[in-house]
């Protein structure tokens, strides 16, 4: 059994390229091919996940579902990936990413498929369940990856680049399920999706490596000179660490990463409540049709690709890597926006798209610059593992915007609905004030005062 899944284990280092020349030229062409591989796999594994949210309106009218049943969904999905997010981060440190990150996908595809062929309630629950824990494959191997091959001072913005990915993956699934929903039935919807990312599988196993060790190349740090990460402070860059270390001494017994845990958990509550019910929002309350709603919230994922990019940006080159400031300002526009989305009136199209854009451009700056922080504040063979573990606190987040927030609508309104997004920004503004001045380098310094 052993052998047979012997292909998920790290590969060991090889000899390292002497040749300066050489280095510089690989380490050139395999950081864009690891990040567009990256960047067009997680962008299918949103085709996955967010294929049932626009095909809600067809289970309403075909299988007479209420907000409270698809909710049930929403959270099942949320809880079983936010587990699986934080078994798989630890995992993740100890298994190959080109094979951990496309089979998941693959499984995703499988699933959305057999959901699709389903009709009972049941059938769905176990099926977007075991959606969600193969959801849960896609994020440690990026996180490893892009701990691996780009250094801290430049890491804000290449990590941005991928993050919107998520975006361009929730831009076109609302074409995409709006479109088979609209032509073929919601059953489409789950079907199309599920096959694309069976396909992209194949591929990214194709594309993806491991570490630059495993190709010959020097780490990151030694080729960019750039010495700044808590593991080459400590000086165990090339310690062999047990899962219970990095768990009990990287995550566990780290304050910032519970402080990022806690606030993640709110901010994955606005952006999933925002993304997941926005829709349904506007043909019942502003007499939207099924694709013009879609449209519209598409533009909460062209906003978040737009402020992915200046969060990681201006993370590096304003703040000088510091994570906090990002957070809390993005956070507090997220706060503002949606406070500007609910008074908007009927009939108003351009201001609620506009307005959803902002929502998006300001929602996604946190929730890139949590998952970089957690890496960041922890060991760099514990990557995967922290942001996992503030994951799993993220996506029950999420499930908060499933069932409980599905009830909150159901009994109070939508006016119950906002309010609760903006009782959640509000929370999570408060819990990232105290990072604004946090950075590994502050970290690093901390722990020589001490020693």
């Amino acid at each position: 059994m052993k052998k047979l899944f012997s292909f998920l284990r790290i590969p060991p280092p090889i000899p390292e390229i002497q040749d300066p020349e050489i280095v510089n030229e690989k380490y050139k062409y395999w950081r864009i091919r690891i990040l567009y591989s990256m960047f067009i796999g997680y962008a299918f594994y949103y085709f996955t996940r967010k294929s049932f949210t626009f095909a809600m309106p067809g289970l309403i009218q075909d299988l007479g579902f209420d907000k409270s049943q698809l909710g049930i969904l929403g959270s099942v999905l949320s809880v079983s990936y936010g587990c699986s997010k934080f078994v798989s981060g630890m995992m993740g440190d100890r298994t190959n990413p080109r094979y951990m990150m496309p089979i998941g996908l693959m499984l995703t595809g499988v699933c959305n498929i057999l959901f699709g062929l389903s009709s009972s309630l049941f059938f769905f629950v176990i099926f977007w369940g075991l959606n969600g824990w193969f959801q849960g494959f896609g994020w440690p191997p990026c996180a490893r990856l892009l701990t691996q091959w780009y250094s801290h001072s430049e890491r804000g913005s290449w990590w941005s680049t991928w993050n919107v990915s998520h975006n361009l993956g929730g831009f076109l699934i609302p074409w995409i399920a709006g479109v088979s929903l609209y032509y073929f039935g919601w059953r489409y919807a789950m079907y199309i999706p599920g096959v694309m990312c069976i396909f992209v599988g194949f591929y990214l196993i194709n594309r993806l490596r491991d570490t630059p060790q495993s190709l010959g190349l020097p780490p990151i740090e030694k080729y960019r000179n750039d010495y700044v990460d808590t593991i080459e402070a400590s000086g165990d860059q090339n310690k062999d660490l047990s899962s219970k270390t990095v768990l009990m001494e990287y995550v566990i017994k780290n304050p910032y990463i519970w402080l990022l845990a806690f606030a993640y958990f709110f901010v994955y509550a606005v952006r999933t409540g925002i993304n997941d019910w926005t829709a349904l929002f506007l043909v019942e309350t502003k007499g939207y049709t099924s694709i013009g709603a879609n449209g519209c919230v598409s533009l909460f994922e062209v906003g978040g690709f737009f402020g992915s990019l200046v969060a990681g940006w201006s993370s590096d080159r304003l703040f000088k890597a510091k994570r906090g400031p990002i957070n809390v300002l993005f956070t507090a526009g997220a706060l503002l926006s949606i406070c500007a989305f609910w008074m908007i009136p009927q009939g108003y199209v351009f201001l609620d798209s506009l307005v959803m854009f902002l929502i998006g451009f300001s929602i996604f700056g946190p929730q890139l610059m949590i998952g970089i922080a957690a890496a960041e504040l922890s060991h760099k063979k514990a990557a995967a593992t922290s942001t996992g573990f503030v994951g799993f606190f993220a996506y029950i987040g999420a499930a908060f915007a499933g069932y409980p927030l599905g009830s909150i609508t159901q009994h109070l309104g939508w006016v119950g609905f906002s309010i609760s997004l903006v009782v959640c920004c509000i929370i999570a503004v408060l819990l990232l004030i105290p990072l604004w001045p946090v950075t590994a380098t502050y970290i690093k310094s901390r722990k020589a005062v001490d020693s």
